[in-house]
């Protein structure tokens, strides 16, 4: 009923940006969170930032002042620039976002297939 479909990943050396963008659709009658995920080889999902429906955002500690999430409501859309890319911000970004689907009382958490971002000189 529901899909989020992530973009923007890829190999790019120390230093360079990105964009990643994920797109929520299906039967959806409201959006709640939104945010941004990643794991790392060998490591644990991680938080990395999130945005409310009025655009409240908190960030991961470790990528404060280099990732800015942002999102767009009328396109069920969520952002996530990343600056300054480093290394260690190798991972594969998940979405996530907790939606009410139309004709439901509650709200469940979905998540994108992940998008791969590979920082490397």
């Amino acid at each position: 009923q529901v899909q989020l479909v992530e973009s923007g990943g890829g190999l790019v050396q120390p230093g360079e940006s990105l964009r990643l963008s994920c797109a929520a659709s299906g039967s959806i009658f409201s959006i709640n969170t939104m945010g941004w995920y990643r794991q790392a080889p060998g490591k644990e999902r991680e938080l990395v930032a999130t945005i409310t429906s009025g655009g409240s955002t908190n960030y991961a500690d470790s990528v404060k002042g280099r990732f800015t999430i942002s999102r767009d409501n009328a396109k069920n859309t969520v952002y996530l620039q990343i600056n300054s890319l480093k290394p260690e911000d190798t991972a594969v970004y998940y979405c996530n976002a907790n939606i009410r689907v139309r004709y439901t009382d509650y709200s469940t958490d979905y998540w994108g297939q992940g998008t791969q971002v590979t920082v490397s000189s």
